[in-house]
């Protein structure tokens, strides 16, 4: 699914209620995370719950990103897939240069989402933008 299905099926659902149980099952497709990554240093801060995130770049110099992540909470988990649908295999270049507000708009989490999840949403954001932003200075010539 793109993030564009997403939006789509968003749109077709309607309320946020519906929207909300997909972002659940969403959540509930997400690959399972190891234990042994679910680490302090993986963990995102700013968010009430745990939620943990890494990222695998591509050694070439288009620097594609793979996120792995995981939370101990079914939204939280929804969320994840979100962020995962928008940036995940895409190049650091193309991370950095995403809108996820517009995304999230088109999705209404910025209107349905309480302040403490928006908090945790930006964390995630700003965790991905840091996995892009270091591939793209690791990938400078010295």
């Amino acid at each position: 699914m793109s993030i564009e299905d997403l939006i789509a099926e968003f749109e077709d659902l309607g309320d946020w209620e519906s929207r909300c149980d997909y972002l659940i099952d969403l959540g509930g497709e997400l690959p399972s995370m190891p234990e042994s990554l679910k680490t302090e240093e993986n963990r995102v801060h700013g968010c009430q719950s745990n939620v943990w995130m890494v990222a695998k770049v591509s050694e070439d110099a288009e620097r594609n990103i793979e996120l792995t992540a995981d939370s101990d909470a079914m939204i939280v988990k929804g969320l994840l897939a979100v962020i995962l649908l928008a940036y995940n295999g895409r190049t650091a270049r193309q991370i950095l240069e995403t809108d996820i507000q517009a995304i999230f708009a088109k999705l209404g989490l910025n209107r349905h989402l309480g302040m403490a999840r928006r908090n945790g949403l930006a964390g995630m954001v700003k965790r991905v933008r840091a996995f892009a932003a270091e591939a793209l200075a690791t990938n400078q010539p010295d």
